[in-house]
């Protein structure tokens, strides 16, 4: 009998629970109904970026605008000339001398100059552009490979062997070398950044400034009630938006999904709760929505932005940098989603970022919970 009454009351006291936490809910969708922006933000933004970063960022250089000198005409340099003008990476320009592609230096990113004794040695020297390092580093390996491609065919035309070491490259995972493959998944993290950590970043410091928090704070709602009633719509937004950005992901972009949507779908749900409990702990702290505002920025927005390994490989900064993107979920996060996009289920890969990311979530849900205000001070 004792246990009986002890079960009734437990659900009863849930009962209630889900009662109070409908009508809050109720309370919260209405709210989005009425200023439909969160919405908007949700649905146009992961398109908005997509396009963005798929089109218009490209790590790829594409048709460089390239001196290539030709000190003496000869059946070997124009068949070297013509390897550079059907290649997608080079728009080649043709000088004769070194002087007049100097003049030209400032409309172009290199220069190719082939020496008048180029057709007993095939020796050239390749003069890149600095400034941007990376792309200087690509131009040379194209041209290198280029240039190695074009002595094979023509020591095999002699009958020769060819020169040095021939290597046959072969590329894993992204076998086009497409950086839009690589950007998009990583994309999924900013989307729901944005969207976790911008949007909740405002709703209780709104709740302060508009004078309701007064009346939340009236009702019987717990903590955790108020914590899921101010979670959960954002969370079936950012869900919305990952969905969307995969789907365009995969019919725009061409982005392979080698691994299982199921486990995408469980690991975008844990860093969308760690985004949300980031925004929401920063709402709960500064009741001002400017202030909020701006901590989520630096917090959430341009850490996973920059310090993710969205944009550029985090092995190439200086050490203390390394540390602190220990720290950003969205690092996890990207590993995730570019191992399951581009190489599917590897588990050694993925289990210790997803057990990092959870931890984190957990984390941040449970400060999050222990800084929603319990009465008026």
């Amino acid at each position: 009998m004792p246990l009986f009454n002890w079960l009734r009351r437990e659900i009863n006291r849930m009962n209630l629970s889900l009662m109070r936490l409908r009508g809050f809910l109720r309370k919260e969708f209405l709210q989005i109904k009425r200023d439909p922006s969160s919405i908007l933000l949700g649905i146009l933004m992961p398109v908005v970026l997509l396009l963005l970063f798929g089109y218009g960022i490209s790590l790829d250089p594409k048709n460089v605008p390239i001196a290539v000198v030709i000190e003496k005409e000869s059946s070997q340099t124009r068949d070297l000339a013509a390897r550079f003008d059907l290649s997608s990476y080079f728009s080649p320009i043709y000088f004769t001398s070194m002087q007049e592609a100097i003049k030209s230096a400032n409309n172009i990113d290199g220069i190719i100059r082939v020496p008048s004794n180029f057709d007993k040695d095939h020796a050239i020297q390749l003069i890149a552009n600095g400034i941007d390092a990376n792309r200087a580093r690509l131009i040379e390996g194209y041209v290198q490979g280029l240039v190695a491609n074009w002595l094979s065919i023509e020591a095999a035309r002699r009958g020769e062997q060819p020169p040095f070491l021939h290597v046959q490259p072969r590329v894993w995972f992204n076998e086009n070398i497409n950086s839009s493959h690589f950007l998009v998944p990583g994309l999924l993290a900013l989307i729901m950044t944005i969207i976790g950590t911008l949007l909740t970043a405002l709703v209780i410091a709104r709740e302060w400034e508009r004078g309701t928090m007064e009346n939340i704070l009236a009702t019987p709602l717990r903590t955790h009630e108020i914590l899921l009633g101010k979670l959960l719509p954002y969370f079936a937004i950012g869900i919305a938006g990952m969905l969307l950005s995969t789907l365009l992901g995969l019919s725009v972009f061409g982005v392979p999904l080698r691994g299982s949507v199921t486990l995408l779908l469980l690991f975008s749900s844990i860093f969308l709760c760690a985004s949300l409990g980031l925004g929401l702990f920063i709402s709960a702290i500064t009741r001002v929505q400017f202030i909020a505002a701006m901590a989520s920025i630096l917090a959430g927005f341009l850490p996973a932005l920059f310090l993710s390994g969205l944009l550029f490989d985090l092995g190439s900064t200086p050490i203390p940098i390394q540390w602190v993107s220990y720290l950003v979920p969205a690092k996890y996060f990207v590993t995730i989603a570019q191992t399951i996009f581009l190489a599917g289920n590897v588990w050694p890969v993925i289990l210790p970022a997803a057990a990092i990311l959870s931890g984190m979530a957990s984390l941040l849900l449970f400060a999050t919970l222990r800084k929603i205000p319990r009465r008026l001070k």
